[in-house]
C-alpha cells in the first residue's frame, strides 16, 4: 500500500535506512582480477623445483636399470664359468677353450666399465650385508665366523651389493662332555 497525504496525493518515499552490511551485499562487488603475474611466478618456481628433482633422480633411475640388467646377467656368467672350468680341465688347447677365454675377457671388460667387482670373502669375517650362509664347517685353526668356503661368488656394483656371496662359515667344534661334567 502506498501512503497518501491528507490531500490525496501520494506521500514522498522516505529513504529506508539499511545497515552497512546490507548496502554492501546489495551492491555488486567490483570483480577481483586474478593476479596473473603472481600465478605465473609460482608456476615457474614449481617447474624449476620439478626440473631440479628430475635431474637429481635421473642417475638413480639409470643405476636401478643397470643393476637390474647386470643382476640378470650373473646366472649366465656363473653357468659359463662352470663350463669354462670343465673345458679347461679336459680340452685346454682347443679352439673351444680359446673361445671361452674370449667370452670371459668381454665379460671382464663389461664388468669393469660398469663398476662391477667380484667379492673375495674367503678367510674373511662373515658380513651379513655381503654374505649369505649356507652351512658351517668345524675348524679350530681360524676364528669362529670366518668364511671357510665360497659356494657362489658375490658381486658389488660400485659400493653396493649386486648379489650376495653364498658361503659356509667356520664354527668351533663341539666338545664332547663326559658323563661326570653333564651331571655337575
Amino acid at each position: 500500500m502506498v501512503a497518501k497525504q491528507k490531500n490525496g496525493s501520494p506521500a514522498p518515499a522516505t529513504p529506508s535506512v539499511q545497515p552497512e552490511a546490507e548496502k554492501n551485499a546489495a551492491q555488486p562487488e567490483k570483480p577481483v582480477e586474478p593476479d596473473y603475474l603472481d600465478q605465473l611466478l609460482r608456476l615457474k618456481a614449481e617447474f624449476e623445483n620439478y626440473r631440479k628433482r628430475v635431474d637429481r633422480e635421473k642417475p638413480e633411475y639409470i643405476n636401478l636399470g643397470k643393476t637390474s640388467i647386470l643382476a640378470k646377467l650373473l646366472p649366465f656368467y656363473d653357468l659359463l664359468q662352470k663350463a669354462h672350468q670343465e673345458v679347461l680341465a679336459s680340452h685346454n688347447d682347443t679352439p673351444l677353450a680359446k673361445g671361452m677365454e674370449g667370452i670371459f675377457k668381454e665379460f671382464d671388460k663389461l664388468f669393469r666399465e660398469e663398476g662391477v667387482a667380484a667379492m673375495d670373502p674367503l678367510n674373511k669375517p662373515f658380513d651379513a650385508n655381503q654374505h649369505e650362509v649356507f652351512g658351517t664347517v668345524d675348524r679350530e685353526d681360524v676364528p669362529e665366523g670366518t668364511v671357510a668356503d665360497v659356494l657362489q661368488n658375490g658381486f658389488l656394483l660400485q659400493d653396493r651389493v649386486l648379489r650376495t656371496a653364498k658361503v659356509r662359515i667356520t664354527r668351533r667344534p663341539k666338545k664332547e662332555d663326559g658323563p661326570a661334567q653333564a651331571g655337575a
